[in-house]
């Protein structure tokens, strides 16, 4: 089956999540594309949006057309000659308006799972939970097409394992997305020992068509993105915990994500990051990891216990940042969860004493966003990371532990054979994790 005809009927699983409504927006404009380009007497192309929560596709489909438009104005010249048949299409305004209205006319909101049966193309982006999506899965193959192909975003529970639970005979294949799937340019690739090479082929061709970097990750629990940053958080918890004696829990959180994003150069601090994933799914990928890896001992006992005081983290609707282990004000981190008092610490209570026992960055310092626009990157963070090398500071001594532990995680992957190549582990923390440098370099080694 050609590339264009498997793109006939496709659905999308969980289309109005986080990572779903971005994988609708992009097979949306696929689909639109490809219907632009087959002619004058188009197929039918169909794309299945299905979720149970019915009031959130009606925001699907105004995400859908405001970003449809966006993607209209970026390629009007494209678009005029695709429309150039049309003489009732004359100024740019009336082109970009056709195309939005050709995006939204293949997307078909549904929140019964039976509209995905007849699918040729099925995305799953449901929660990350193995059972329900082996639940779901199951539903759709047992009533579904027998050569239907299954990409599931899944961000860490092994694609061989639903594979087998439900009896797929290869047609799936880990294409995890990062969020948000529509800016993001990273697309980490996972083929199941049983995955059919058509399929491969054809995941490999959508992510070029979506203009995507695709890394290819092992079939291990976890694979290489979270491979590293769960097992990079866990490690700051644990830093945490060292801590607290002299800076107390408030002011241990605070220390240990300062330094992990200035000092560190990062784009955000390593709580920040939590938050933003959300600790209710750092909790359940850490579950997947420790049940499914030798060895174990991937949980953290703090987050355990947040979620049970209701802090979970996570966006809003409209993207902005929720409440997690640090408090959010306009966006900015503004306080510490004290989970023996159960309530928020203002950093203004904190931040003194801590920032004097840390002490200054690098006099070398920039912020990561000043930095990643450097043309002689390189030369400055080798010059910024001698500097960091020589100070004797608490910050100092805790951005080396940190970078040594980030650097021995990177090469642990490649050790264990989750990614082939340290340049994939690197690939990966700088494209989809945004950092200035890969972990696996000589700053730390």
């Amino acid at each position: 089956m050609a590339y264009a005809d498997r793109m006939e009927n496709v659905a999308v699983l969980g289309a109005a999540g986080k990572m779903g409504s971005g994988i609708v927006l992009l097979a949306a404009l696929e689909i639109a594309d490809l219907r632009l380009d087959s002619g004058a007497a188009p197929p039918e192309f169909t794309l299945h949006a299905v979720d149970v929560v019915g009031p959130a596709l009606e925001g699907l489909l105004k995400y859908v057309s405001d970003q449809a438009r966006r993607a209209a104005e970026k390629k009007t010249v494209w678009l005029r000659k695709a429309y150039e048949s049309r003489a009732d299409l004359v100024e740019n305004e009336e082109v970009i308006r056709q195309y939005v209205a050709d995006v939204l006319s293949v997307v078909r909101p549904s929140t019964r799972l039976e509209a995905a049966y007849d699918a040729k193309l099925v995305f799953e982006a449901v929660n990350e939970n193995p059972d329900l999506k082996v639940q779901i899965l199951s539903q759709v193959k047992a009533h579904g097409r027998p050569d239907a192909w299954f990409l599931t975003n899944t961000s860490s529970i092994p694609i061989s394992e639903l594979n087998d639970r439900v009896g797929l005979d290869g047609r799936i294949i880990g294409f995890h997305f990062y969020n948000p799937p529509a800016v993001q340019k990273l697309v980490e690739l996972i083929r199941a020992q049983a995955t059919v090479p058509e399929l491969a082929e054809f995941a490999g061709e959508f992510a070029k068509k979506l203009r995507k970097t695709v890394v290819p990750s092992r079939d291990v629990a976890g694979f290489i993105g979270n491979g590293h940053f769960m097992r990079d958080a866990l490690f700051a918890v644990s830093e945490v915990e060292r801590l607290a004696a002299e800076f107390g829990f408030a002011g241990a959180v605070y220390a240990v994500n300062k330094v992990s994003q200035d000092f560190l150069v990062r784009p955000m601090g390593i709580f920040q990051l939590v938050d933003y994933v959300g600790l209710d799914v750092c909790q359940s990928i850490l579950g997947v990891m420790s049940e499914r890896l030798a060895g174990g001992g991937l949980r953290s006992p703090l987050i355990d216990r947040l979620i049970s005081l209701g802090v979970r983290g996570g966006q809003f609707p409209d993207g902005s940042q929720k409440d997690g282990l640090l408090k959010y004000e306009k966006g900015r981190p503004a306080g510490v969860f004290d989970p023996d008092k159960k309530a928020y610490l203002p950093f203004a209570d904190i931040t003194p004493r801590c920032d004097e026992r840390l002490g200054p960055p690098p006099s070398a310092f920039k912020p990561w966003k000043a930095v990643i626009q450097m043309s002689e990157r390189g030369a400055f963070l080798d010059g910024y990371f001698r500097e960091l090398k020589a100070m004797g500071t608490l910050g100092g001594d805790l951005a080396k532990r940190y970078g040594r532990k980030s650097h021995e995680i990177g090469l642990g992957l490649v050790k264990d054979g989750v990614a082939a190549r340290e340049e994939d582990v690197n690939t990966v923390l700088l494209t989809g994790f945004y950092h200035a440098y890969g972990p696996i370099n000589g700053y730390f080694d």
